[in-house]
């Protein structure tokens, strides 16, 4: 159910205590025990109570964290058995206090969500104070109907639904959809000693399509709720193995049957700017036999596909990291023999009288074996001759030029 942190970071806390002496219970506590210990501390640290209290934001960071943990079988086991290095801290949710954020920082939430980005809101402390002193309205939410309405956000509309034995017997579920895709929150309160509501479970809205929506199915076998911010978490560490953690949001639900009586539901409306349309609706499972065991038939395969993946990822990871060694090499291999190609040309090359830097257009006319002594000469029949009377017939006609020009200039 989570509350977490406020928009500052994710639910995490620079430093890390034990989490059990965080919500002050035993290491042999129950689910409920913890459950309840949380509630109370939540509530006391709530940033909606303790706006001037900067150290009561940071216990309440702490109190969320914990309760992370402990209320996770999984997470839990790992804990006991080794402690916080066997927790993959980044893939904690990122949580905010909506009611508690300025114009700005919502706005910014706001855009986030709309790009996808994974961001959870807790509950008004209000919302929640009221429920625990039994303040709240409740209206009747009959088996068999529904109710539509619209709730302004940051409020809850609170709904009582009451079951007989036989409806107890064969399950009920309670759904809350929205053709406006509207976002809220799905909420179930238990029965609390002084007379109030206790927050027991909540479900976040999600978007199907065209439609949006949040249910909670007691049907007296291991129901499951799918938390898509684990997989959108994985994505943005890890793009490349996010698959493998598609099913890990797979969640079971604390409460998996209720009695006889009346139980409280309630739709809380979500949205950051807007009211949240929505219809609420509770049906007796004993109409729906053959999709209840449909579900249960899905789940289960859903659980023993998450185990193989976890199996697949191993040997995917192992393969993907020889085909990494391989391509690497492929690569260095590659240019080796490019260089060696490069050398042998070059040695060819080097089998030559004539320098390759002084090989020019005409000198390429040239039969191997030319002299190299022509190098920074002129070719011989230049100017007719080919033998050395040439060079002082050239001195002759300089001095003539000159001597002539002398004369002119006299």
């Amino acid at each position: 159910m989570g509350m977490g942190s406020k928009m500052e970071g994710p639910s995490t806390p620079a430093i890390r205590r034990d989490p059990y002496e965080v919500l002050s219970v035993s290491r042999d506590s129950t689910d409920q025990e913890i459950k309840t210990a949380y509630r109370k501390l939540a509530l006391k640290y709530h940033p909606d109570k303790n706006a001037s209290n900067p150290e009561a934001s940071e216990l309440f960071k702490e109190v969320a964290y914990s309760y992370s943990i402990l209320s996770d079988p999984e997470k839990r086991r790992q804990y006991d058995s080794a402690g916080f290095e066997a927790l993959d801290a980044d893939s904690m949710d990122m949580e905010i206090d909506l009611s508690n954020l300025g114009t700005v920082n919502t706005m910014f939430a706001a855009l986030f969500s709309k790009l996808g980005v994974p961001i959870k809101t807790t509950i008004s402390a209000n919302v929640l104070e009221e429920a625990l002193n039994g303040t709240v309205t409740v209206r009747p939410l009959p088996i068999g109907t529904s109710v539509s309405g619209k709730v302004e956000k940051q409020c809850a509309h609170f709904f009582g639904v009451t079951i007989n034995e036989q409806q107890a017997d064969s399950g009920i579920v309670i759904r809350v959809t929205s053709t406006a895709q509207s976002k809220f929150k799905l909420l179930y309160f238990e029965q609390d000693a002084n007379g109030g509501y206790g927050l027991a479970l909540q479900e976040d809205s999600e978007k199907t399509g065209k439609v949006t929506s949040a249910g909670m199915y007691f049907l007296h076998f291991q129901v499951y709720r799918m938390d898509s911010t684990v997989n959108a978490l994985a994505m943005a560490k890890d793009p490349e193995g996010a698959f493998f953690k598609r099913l890990e949001g797979l969640q079971p639900c604390e409460v998996s049957e209720l009695k006889p009586g009346t139980h409280i539901f309630a739709v809380y409306g979500d949205n950051f700017f807007k009211t949240a349309s929505y219809t609420i609706e509770a049906v007796c499972a004993k109409s729906y036999e053959d999709t209840t065991q449909k579900l249960k038939d899905i789940e289960a395969q859903i659980l023993r596909k998450r185990n193989e993946l976890r199996q697949f990822e191993a040997e995917y990871r192992k393969a993907l990291a020889r085909y990494q060694e391989v391509t690497d090499r492929y690569t260095k291999e590659k240019q080796s023999v490019d260089e060696l190609l490069k050398q042998r040309d070059g040695i060819h090359s080097s089998f030559t009288i004539v320098k390759s830097t002084n090989i020019s257009g005409s000198g390429s006319n040239l039969s191997n074996g030319s002299s190299s002594k022509l190098t920074g000469e002129e070719s011989p029949g230049e100017d007719g001759g080919s033998d050395g009377k040439d060079k002082s017939g050239k001195k002759k006609w300089f001095n003539l030029n000159l001597r002539g020009s002398d004369k002119r200039l006299g």
